[in-house]
């Protein structure tokens, strides 16, 4: 009997007893569908974070000095020099200065509004996006004076003009740790307006910080290189000017945003990986279950594989029958597991995309690599747990399986 032969043979055995079949093949069918939904959502996510680093700046180069080092310090003037010393490798820079002061419009107080200082170079109007990832949807963002003269300025975020302002905030003014600051601008939706969250957000000169009661002045800066190509040269002479300052690396810590999304990109990555093991198990009850029906299908047919034998079938025929159909079975229920795991990976995609990233283009997509991958190793597990059942069926005695009842 030739593969065609057995194939269609196992195919018709199938047919026969659909129920058990299903049931012999539900092991499979979830394993690979979990994995597919586990990979899917994987690339979905370091493609989709992979973007908004992009949206951002691939470009940037983040600094956090901790303490003073002793008497050494640095401060935003220090590194304004470096950027127009070295405009070849950088082409920005701005504090990013964190702020704990209450928020007041009115009676009302917003205690959850991150405040932050910044420079005017925070937001790029060539681009219209800020180092944040956001957009200006109105008026202007702090501009070079407003930083040099300190004016009581600011930009807020969509859910404070809607909730302080009634969706009308330009011009208006609110007061910061006490002091007023007018309205100049409001960026753009980013998140889901609610407090606390993205749209929740206040940005100030950050020559103001001191006033307001910020610790740790100016500790966080922001820079720009000219491209990505430049970056990692930009982030080396970042860090030896403030090796320079400190005369220590305890002091400070650099890190370019495409760093940023290697890190990322292996975190998800060892996620999934943990993930997609635990959905193996899967699999392997799959086999466990193919191999237990294969030693149940040679009990029953253990007189028609004696009647072969008889006729001059040998056993490496009668293994490779009941190992064909062991990986037919598997197979057919890999093609049904990758069906249910791309049919989840999209409905999932649909439920994130409006739910959780507010139809920002999450989408997780499986890819072929994985589908192949998935398939192949189905394939795999039934002839592996096959071999067991077929190598029985092999050795089987012809005399006495004609015997059996």
């Amino acid at each position: 009997m030739n593969f065609t032969q057995s194939f269609r043979l196992a195919l018709k055995s199938l047919w026969t007893s659909k129920i058990r079949s299903l049931l012999t093949m539900l092991g499979i069918i979830i394993g690979v569908g979990a994995v597919i939904i586990i990979t899917s959502l994987g690339n979905g996510i370091q493609t989709y974070m992979n973007n908004q680093f992009e949206q951002m700046g691939s470009n940037r180069i983040i600094v956090q000095t901790f303490g003073r080092g002793g008497s050494r310090s640095v401060n935003a003037d220090d590194m304004y020099a470096l950027v127009e010393k070295y405009p070849q490798f950088l082409s920005g820079f701005t504090p990013y200065t964190s702020i704990s002061a209450s928020v007041r419009h009115g009676s009302t107080e917003f205690s959850r509004t991150s405040i932050y200082g910044v420079g005017e170079t925070f937001y790029n109007p060539q681009k219209d996006l800020t180092m944040g990832g956001g957009s200006l949807e109105k008026g202007r963002f702090l501009s070079y004076l407003d930083v040099e003269r300190n004016q009581n300025v600011c930009v807020i975020g969509s859910y404070l003009e809607e909730t302080a302002f009634g969706g009308d905030a330009l011009g208006k003014t609110l007061t910061v740790g006490g002091y007023p600051f007018t309205v100049v601008g409001v960026l753009s939706q980013m998140a889901d307006l609610s407090e606390g969250s993205g749209d929740d957000a206040l940005y100030l000169p950050y020559t103001l910080a001191k006033r307001l009661g910020a610790s740790g002045y100016a500790a966080t800066y922001q820079f720009t290189s000219t491209g990505r190509d430049t970056a990692a040269a930009a982030k080396g002479i970042v860090e030896n000017a403030l090796y320079k300052i400190f005369q220590s690396n305890d002091y400070y810590f650099v890190m370019t945003s495409a760093e940023m999304m290697d890190t990322m990109d292996q975190m998800v990555g060892m996620v999934m990986a943990i993930l997609t093991l635990i959905a193996a198990i899967s699999l392997l009850v799959g086999g466990i279950g193919i191999m237990n029906i294969m030693l149940v299908s040679v009990s029953e047919r253990t007189r028609e594989i004696g009647i072969r034998k008889s006729l001059g079938a040998k056993g490496k025929h009668i293994r490779s029958q009941f190992i064909i159909e062991a990986g037919t079975t598997s197979a057919i229920g890999g093609i049904i597991g990758i069906l249910f795991g791309i049919l989840m990976a999209n409905v999932i995609t649909a439920v994130i995309d409006v739910f959780v990233a507010q139809g920002s283009g999450y989408s997780a997509v499986p890819t072929l690599g994985g589908v192949l991958v998935s398939f192949g190793v189905s394939v795999a597990i039934g002839v592996v747990f096959g071999y067991l059942p077929a190598n029985k069926a092999a050795r089987l005695n012809p005399i006495d399986a004609l015997r059996y009842e």
